[in-house]
């Protein structure tokens, strides 16, 4: 019986000894064309930057690209479960003008967002939202409508910045956590970035 608890002492002890890595944050930005890289390709995009970024700030981070071209919120919304699987810490939802581009309303988009945070958070999921009220003219490419590398990266740092200042970066806590239900962040870009 004193051999098999001194056994077992040793074994607590071996473990407690043991380095235990933190657990990877995992990201999905979800979004249309923008989101994607559509003109600057997916290596240059936000999502791929933003892991980039996370990953020299010391962040074990894995960001998903479920951006879709065309795509508008009622398809973002019904593809949620599909491209975010189970064990997502943060969803960076970049909704885009598609909506209005293509004669949806502005209340359709607002509630799809609405419904897509609403659900995100109910399955313990922290949701960014990026949709600033204006973006710079000197972020867009020959179109008007895609992002250009150099705002991808802007995009990127503001987001590294703020998921890097959370708590929940920090440590990449496990998926089970509890869910922040704070609103949706709307990140601004910067010029002065």
């Amino acid at each position: 019986m004193a051999l098999r608890i001194k056994g077992l002492a040793i074994a607590a002890l071996l473990a407690l000894a043991l380095p235990v890595k933190a657990q990877a944050l995992n990201i999905v930005a979800i979004g249309a064309s923008n989101t994607s890289g559509w003109g600057v390709g997916e290596q240059n995009a936000y999502p791929a930057v933003l892991e980039a970024l996370l990953r020299k700030k010391g962040i074990d981070a894995h960001v998903t690209n479920a951006g879709r071209l065309g795509d508008v919120t009622a398809g973002m919304r019904s593809r949620l479960d599909a491209v975010v699987p189970k064990g997502t810490d943060i969803v960076i939802l970049q909704p885009g003008a598609n909506d209005l581009r293509f004669f949806g309303t502005k209340e359709a988009r607002t509630a799809n967002i609405a419904a897509m945070v609403a659900h995100l958070h109910a399955r313990g999921i922290r949701v960014i939202v990026y949709d600033p009220p204006t973006i710079p003219p000197d972020f867009y490419q020959w179109d008007h409508i895609h992002f250009n590398a150099a705002a991808h990266a802007k995009i990127a740092a503001i987001l590294a910045a703020q998921i890097a200042a959370s708590g929940k970066a920090q440590a990449a806590a496990p998926s089970n956590a509890t869910p922040t239900n704070a609103a949706p962040t709307n990140a601004t870009p910067s010029k002065a970035q």
